[in-house]
């Protein structure tokens, strides 16, 4: 019962009820046994109340035996924010104090960007014995070329594991796997040479799809390891000169620029021809090579100009020079463009002034992902300026890499270097035995 109600009892004005049936009057006379309340109601007579006594002053409220919580100031003291940059103070208790520190630690501060040539950094892979003039410690080339020939491996590799499981190798399964190879964009030509040579071998046998992979790898390097030659290159011309031709958009340029490379690490002089003279950029994006590669670029004065004119000037100014290769980039030109494919032949007639022999070689570069339209772009090509070899590019992992197969059972041209990326030395001389493993997905 509060204080103040106790003395208003004591002041006679205390009306108010015990809070409790078995509660008794606090001012029941002394020795006189407390009135009886009866079940469930209040006292049939009110309490007796002694004489008035003197009210004493009211205590002040007394304190609470915690402090109040902020709810409870609301309304009696303007409690002010905290500064928004202190921290509350953490509670005595070690561990609550750790936790509670760890949930309001600040997130760690993101780490700086990488450098440029860092962003796409190469994945780890199995050591390989360097090339001469290739930095130590690259990954392997086996590894990367195989990541190259993903698509393909998958699609090949899939097949056969559907249709040669403990398999007897009759007309129908043949039929079938002549059907997989066509659709992997081996060619009619070649798929029809390699089934013949399963039905001389293995007709009637069960087969299991390992014999079957280990048997096409086999039979697809045959194919592939009399075009399988490096490109000669003979400085004591002064220059020998090398004709870079292809449609848009199949790494002309960039190829340019990776052989330049190469060739100045194995200590020739090397120079470049812009004569991709309808693009700017194209003239531009040649120019930067150059100065990354230490070779010396022969552009023209405005947009627009003669390409062979041009070729004509940089033969001359490379031979008084003694540069050992020059590399002659060209507009690049849809092969079902006959005017403009004739561009290309005025530029080789032009330079024969000069040297009757050149250009010494012809490189075609054809894009691996545009698979069978790869076939007549080297039909026309090689009819318009005398193709002598190909170099494959953008084996990467969307590639078709069994036209390569089929280029090669076609035309029988030289394959002289396949690509797998954009560094320098990640153009490469084709080997026909890696590539046949690495199109089955074998080691």
């Amino acid at each position: 019962m509060a204080l103040r109600d106790w003395i208003g009892r004591l002041r006679g004005r205390g009306t108010e009820q015990p809070a409790s049936p078995n509660e008794q009057p606090l001012t029941s006379p002394p020795g006189q046994p407390p009135e009886p309340v009866p079940p469930g109601g209040a006292p049939t007579s009110p309490p007796a109340v002694g004489p008035e006594l003197p009210v004493p002053p009211l205590p002040a409220e007394p304190p609470p035996f915690a402090a109040p919580s902020p709810l409870e100031r609301v309304g009696r003291e303007e409690v002010p924010p905290p500064p928004p940059d202190e921290e509350a103070p953490l509670p005595s208790d070690p561990e609550t104090a750790r936790r509670e520190g760890e949930a309001r630690a600040e997130p760690e501060a993101a780490p700086p960007m990488p450098e440029a040539e860092a962003l796409e950094p190469e994945p780890e892979r199995e050591p390989e014995t360097p090339v001469a003039g290739e930095p130590a410690g690259r990954g392997g080339w086996f590894s990367r070329l195989r990541a190259g020939l993903a698509r393909s491996t998958q699609r090949l590799t899939e097949s056969v594991t559907t249709l040669f499981r403990k398999r007897r190798l009759d007309e129908e399964a043949l039929e079938e796997l002549e059907e997989m190879l066509i659709t992997a964009d081996l060619g009619v030509a070649a798929s029809r040479r390699i089934v013949e040579a399963f039905r001389r071998t293995r007709f009637g046998k069960e087969v299991t799809d390992e014999e079957v992979r280990a048997a096409l790898a086999e039979q697809v390097a045959e194919i592939l390891a009399p075009v399988a030659q490096p490109m000669p290159v003979e400085p004591t011309r002064a220059p020998h000169v090398v004709l870079v031709v292809g449609v848009n958009g199949t790494g002309k340029t960039t190829t340019i620029a990776k052989l330049g490379q190469q060739y100045r690490e194995q200590g020739l002089s090397v120079a470049f021809v812009a004569g991709d003279t309808f693009r700017a950029a194209a003239v531009e994006q040649l120019q930067i090579w150059g100065e990354r590669t230490g070779c010396h670029v022969y552009a023209p004065a405005k947009s627009g100009a003669d390409a062979a004119g041009l070729a004509f000037d940089a033969l001359k100014a490379a031979k008084a020079a003694g540069t050992g290769v020059l590399l002659v980039d060209t507009a690049g030109r849809l092969h079902n463009k006959t005017a403009l494919m004739e561009e290309l032949r005025k530029i080789v007639r032009v330079i024969r002034r000069l040297d009757p022999e050149a250009p010494h070689s012809v490189l075609l570069t054809l894009d691996a992902t545009t698979g069978q339209n790869a076939i007549q772009q080297c039909k026309v090509f090689k009819d318009m300026v005398d193709v002598t070899g190909l170099a494959v590019t953008k084996l990467d992992g969307s590639a078709k890499g069994g036209v390569v197969v089929a280029l090669a059972q076609e035309f029988g041209l030289p394959v002289h270097f396949v690509g797998v990326g954009e560094k320098a030395h990640d153009l490469r001389p084709f080997e026909a035995q890696d590539f046949a493993r690495g199109l089955l997905g074998l080691t």
